[in-house]
């Protein structure tokens, strides 16, 4: 048991699947894993472990931005030695290159953020995913037939902003995307020697306007869902 997290030690798999939405982590729970437990409910965030194809795998919410990731991420690697984590979510693409429904793999994510400076005195603002989790990644891809791209994202703090020009960061790094939590999950997994990986499905093309409904998201993050378990069953 941890601050936030109520499950008992060894009742978390070694492998944990992080989307940011609670609802979200019980909709993986009740349709792709099977013998089920809910290990943790405080706060209503979600903590389940169950087989997927026979090996242990648990899934759980990280909530929104880097605070929240970052204290749920660091629970996890220290408190439930878990070994890897894959943060599973939605982007918003900078470039009509990417199209909705496009699948990404975080090579690396860029921020403003002072998370990794306080926190572990990291004072680069381009981060790594940690470990051979974005390797395997590539691997289920190919396996599941999956047109997977591997790219530079933003995370950012700021979901609304008054200047809607392209961060400069993301002009500086590259970034085809934005979210709000990878970065501070590569920080945890860097400073811990933990493995991290961050998928994302694009639900927002910025400059065109078009999105993924919210009816629409459920069957859209399927193939994102099903890539994450693959990849955690080699772990």
């Amino acid at each position: 048991m941890s601050v936030h997290i109520a499950a008992k030690k060894g009742e978390i798999a070694k492998t944990v699947l992080q989307p940011g939405d609670p609802l979200r982590a019980k909709y993986i729970a009740d349709n792709f894993l099977t013998d089920v437990k809910l290990v943790s409910k405080t706060r209503n965030v979600f903590y389940f472990t169950g087989l997927y194809k026979g090996k242990e795998v648990s899934v759980g919410a990280s909530g929104m931005g880097i605070p929240s990731i970052g204290i749920y991420s660091y629970e996890l690697f220290t408190e439930f030695d878990v070994d890897t984590i894959i943060r599973i979510g939605t982007c918003g693409a900078y470039t009509t290159d990417l199209k909705v429904y496009d699948l990404l793999n975080v090579e690396h994510a860029a921020s403003e953020s002072t998370y990794a400076k306080f926190a572990w005195e990291i004072e680069e603002d381009l981060l790594s995913h940690q470990g051979n989790t974005f390797g395997l990644i590539n691997d289920s891809a190919k396996e599941l037939a999956l047109n997977l791209k591997a790219t530079n994202i933003h995370t950012s703090d700021i979901f609304y902003r008054k200047n809607l020009a392209l961060p400069e960061i993301a002009t500086k790094y590259n970034c085809t995307a934005v979210e709000m939590e990878a970065f501070a999950l590569f920080a945890n997994a860097q400073y811990l020697g933990k493995n991290a990986a961050t998928i994302l499905t694009v639900s927002d093309v910025i400059p065109t306007g078009d999105q993924i409904s919210a009816d629409q998201r459920e069957t859209a993050l399927t193939p994102m869902i099903e890539l994450a378990l693959e990849t955690a069953i080699k772990m």
